[in-house]
C-alpha cells in the first residue's frame, strides 16, 4: 500500500478535460496542505481526453462553438481566447492558425486546447498555496473500496507520470482521503459493425491517429459513409472535404438532422420564458406529450421571434430550449421512466442540434458540398442494420427507412462514437467492479451514467451517499438531465462541467476540513447546524450583513487565480467571518462555529458562482469579478 503523504490526499481518476478542470479548481481553493494526484493511464489524453488530444485533432478539426465559449472557467469567459492570443507558443503552428487572431465569436483548432489546459494546470500548481501539490501519474485504477479512514483504490501500471512502471510489478494499492472520478466518455462496440470492427476500411473511433492517417491516406474519389449526423460526424465530413475529397460522402443520419450555423456576431444569452404549462400537465402516452411537446415549442419560438427581432433566426431554438431549462426538471418528473429513456433515445440527436449550432468554419464547407450543384455530401436517413465485406474489399452498409431502404458499398465507413451511455454495460474494470460491490449504481431513471447527490457524490443502491467518492464529466449525464434539466450534449459539455469542477472541489475540500471537526462523516453530521447559518431569519441585521459580506470576499476568492490575491482576501474573509455569530458564539466553541460559518459562506459563493441563469459574462457582472487579478501567463 502506497502512502506516504503526512498531508490529505485527493486521487482524481482521469485526466482528461473533466479531471483536470477539477484539480485545478482543488489547487485553487484549497488554503491547507494537500496532494492532488491526477491519474491517467492514456498518455496522450492528458489534460484533452478524446475529444481534444493532439494524435486525434489535426489542425482542420475545430471546435464546434466559438472560441469564445472554451473558457476552462465560467467566471472568465474570455480566458481561452487571450491566452491563444497572448501566451500560447506557436512556434510549428501552420497556416493560418500561426497568424490569426482568435476572436469571441471565432474558430479555433481543437488540438491546442490540451496544451491550454496543461499550462492552466500548470498555473495553478504554481499559483497554490503552500503545501497545496500537484502529483501526476500514470496508470488505470481497477477497483476501489471505502474504508473509514478513506478510500483504497487499486492501480495497475503505476508509476510517476513520465516514468515506467517497475518490470514485472504488481497492481499497487493507493491509501487517499477522497477520490474524484473523470473517466470519461465510455465506448461501445455497435452491433450493427460486430463483422468488421477490425476491418481496414472501417474507423471505429475518428478521433484516434490512426483514423486521422486512414482519411488522410484515402483515395480523393473512394465513397465514404460516416454514421451519424452529429457534429462529430461533422468534424469528419469537414476534414475529408478540406483535403480535397472529391467523392462522394453519405450521412446516414436515423433522425435526418442537420445542424445550423452560428450567426458571425453570435453571443451567447439568455432569455425569460413563460412556463411552459401545458407540459406539466400529467403524462398521458407519447402522442398526447408530443402533441403538447409542438404545440408549446411553436407558440415559444413564435413569441421569441416577435418579441425579440434582434435575435437570429437560427439561434431562436437554442434560446427557447436554454429559457426552458428551469421547468425541465419538473416536466421530465411527470415521464415514466420507460417512456422517458425511450424519448431520449430517439430524440437525443434533434435535441443537441436544437441545443447548439455550429461554427461557420465547419459548417461552411459542409453546406457548400450538400448543395445540389457539388452533391459530394450526401444526407441519408434510416437507420444502420448491419455492415458487411464485400468481395471486392468494399464494405456494404444496409439503412432501414420506411421510404428508401438502400444499400451503400463504400471505401471507407466511420462509425461517430457510439459510446455507452449505460453503466450496467461499460466494460472498464473499475466501473464493473464499483458496480458489482455496490458502490455505484446505474442512474435509474433515465439508464444514462450513474446515480449522484446533488454535490457530485456516488450514490449506492439504498440511495446513500458511497463515502467521499465523488464524480465529475459525462457520468453525470443522468442527473443533470432530471436535476438541472440539461438536454443533449449539455447534459455533459464544457460548459457543465465548468460547474461540477467547482462544486466538487469546494465540497470535496469542505468533508477534509468538517471530517476533522465533526468526526469522519463531515459534513453529515454537520448538516443541521450548516442549515442554518446564513438563513435571514436565524440571524440578526448585523450578521445578515456579514454573512453578506462574506459571500462576496468567498466568491472574489473561489474566482482568483492569483495566490497573492487570495492571500489578501482570505484575510478579510477570516476577519469577518470572526465578527459573526454575536451572543451565540459564546454557546458554541470558537472553532467549531467559525470552520461552520466559513463551509456555510461557501455553499452561498458557489451556489452563485454556479448560477446557470445567466450567461457567464452577466455573471461575472452581477458577481463584481471585472476587476480581479489573475497570475501572468
Amino acid at each position: 500500500m502506497i502512502r506516504t503523504a503526512v498531508c490529505p490526499r485527493i486521487l482524481i481518476v482521469g485526466a482528461g478535460l473533466a479531471g483536470t478542470a477539477t484539480a485545478i479548481r482543488l489547487l485553487c481553493f484549497a488554503r491547507g496542505p494537500l496532494e492532488v494526484i491526477l491519474l491517467e493511464r492514456r498518455a496522450d489524453y492528458r489534460c484533452a481526453g478524446v475529444a481534444y488530444h493532439r494524435d486525434g485533432n489535426p489542425w482542420d478539426h475545430v471546435f464546434n462553438v466559438q472560441a469564445g465559449r472554451m473558457s476552462a472557467f465560467r467566471e472568465d469567459v474570455l480566458d481561452f481566447v487571450r491566452w491563444a492570443n497572448t501566451e500560447a507558443d506557436r512556434d510549428g503552428w501552420p497556416a493560418p492558425w500561426a497568424d490569426f487572431e482568435f476572436v469571441e465569436q471565432g474558430p479555433a483548432p481543437r488540438r491546442i486546447f490540451q496544451d491550454y489546459l496543461t499550462e492552466r494546470l500548470e498555473q495553478a500548481g504554481r499559483e497554490a498555496y503552500p503545501g497545496v501539490v500537484l502529483a501526476q501519474a500514470d496508470g488505470e485504477a481497477v477497483d476501489l473500496d471505502v474504508r473509514a479512514d478513506g478510500v483504497e483504490v487499486t492501480v495497475r501500471r503505476y508509476a510517476p507520470h513520465g516514468q515506467e512502471p517497475e518490470p514485472g510489478a504488481q497492481a499497487v494499492v493507493l491509501s487517499v482521503d477522497e477520490v474524484i472520478l473523470a473517466t470519461g466518455l465510455e465506448l461501445r462496440d455497435p452491433a450493427f459493425a460486430a463483422g468488421v470492427l477490425g476491418h481496414p476500411s472501417f474507423v471505429r473511433d475518428p478521433y484516434s491517429a490512426a483514423g486521422i492517417r486512414t482519411f488522410a491516406c484515402l483515395a480523393p474519389q473512394a465513397t465514404v459513409a460516416i454514421v451519424g449526423s452529429v457534429l462529430s460526424a461533422y468534424d469528419s465530413a469537414a476534414l475529408l472535404l478540406r483535403q480535397g475529397h472529391t467523392g462522394p460522402i453519405h450521412l446516414i443520419s436515423g433522425s435526418g438532422t442537420i445542424f445550423r450555423t452560428y450567426p458571425e456576431d453570435h453571443e451567447h444569452a439568455v432569455v425569460r420564458l413563460p412556463r411552459p404549462g401545458a407540459l406539466l400537465e400529467p403524462y398521458r402516452d407519447r402522442e398526447d406529450f408530443l402533441a403538447r411537446l409542438r404545440s408549446e415549442w411553436d407558440a415559444a419560438c413564435a413569441a421569441l421571434a416577435r418579441d425579440h427581432p434582434e435575435i437570429d433566426p437560427a439561434v431562436v431554438a437554442e434560446r427557447v430550449i436554454k429559457a426552458w431549462e428551469p421547468y425541465c426538471p419538473e416536466v421530465i418528473e411527470q415521464i415514466p421512466s420507460a417512456e422517458l429513456r425511450s424519448l431520449l433515445d430517439e430524440f437525443g440527436t434533434t435535441i443537441s442540434a436544437l441545443r447548439v449550432c455550429a461554427v461557420e468554419y465547419t459548417m461552411s464547407v459542409i453546406e457548400q458540398a450538400m448543395r445540389p450543384t457539388d452533391g459530394r455530401v450526401r444526407l441519408v436517413v434510416g437507420r444502420v442494420e448491419a455492415i458487411a465485406p464485400t468481395e471486392s474489399g468494399r464494405l456494404a452498409v444496409t439503412v432501414a427507412s420506411p421510404r428508401d431502404p438502400r444499400v451503400i458499398e463504400a471505401d471507407l465507413v466511420v462509425s461517430n462514437f457510439a459510446r455507452e451511455p449505460d453503466y450496467g454495460r461499460v466494460r472498464q474494470p473499475l466501473w464493473r467492479n464499483l458496480l458489482a460491490k455496490g458502490l455505484a449504481v446505474p442512474h435509474g431513471r433515465t439508464g444514462r451514467g450513474v446515480e449522484v447527490d446533488e454535490h457530485g457524490r456516488l450514490l449506492g443502491r439504498r440511495g446513500e451517499p458511497i463515502g467521499p467518492v465523488f464524480a465529475v464529466g459525462v457520468l453525470r449525464e443522468g442527473d443533470e438531465i432530471v436535476r438541472n434539466g440539461r438536454t443533449g450534449a449539455f447534459a455533459f459539455n464544457l460548459a457543465t462541467i465548468k460547474n461540477q469542477s467547482i462544486t466538487v472541489a469546494a465540497h470535496a475540500l469542505e468533508l477534509l476540513e468538517l471530517g476533522d471537526l465533526v468526526g469522519a462523516r463531515g459534513a453529515e453530521a454537520a448538516e443541521p447546524e450548516l442549515g442554518t447559518i446564513g438563513q435571514p431569519g436565524k440571524l440578526g441585521q448585523a450578521d445578515r450583513t456579514g454573512f453578506e459580506e462574506a459571500v462576496v470576499l468567498e466568491v472574489r476568492r473561489l474566482a482568483t487565480r492569483a495566490r497573492g490575491e487570495r492571500e489578501l482576501l482570505d484575510a478579510r474573509l477570516d476577519a469577518v467571518i470572526q465578527s459573526l455569530g454575536g451572543a451565540h458564539a459564546a454557546a458554541v466553541k470558537t472553532s467549531r462555529r467559525e470552520n461552520l460559518a466559513r463551509a456555510a459562506v461557501n455553499r452561498a459563493a458557489v451556489e452563485r458562482l454556479t448560477d446557470v441563469s445567466m450567461t457567464p459574462r452577466q455573471l461575472r457582472r452581477e458577481l463584481g469579478l471585472t476587476g480581479i487579478d489573475q497570475p501572468e501567463g
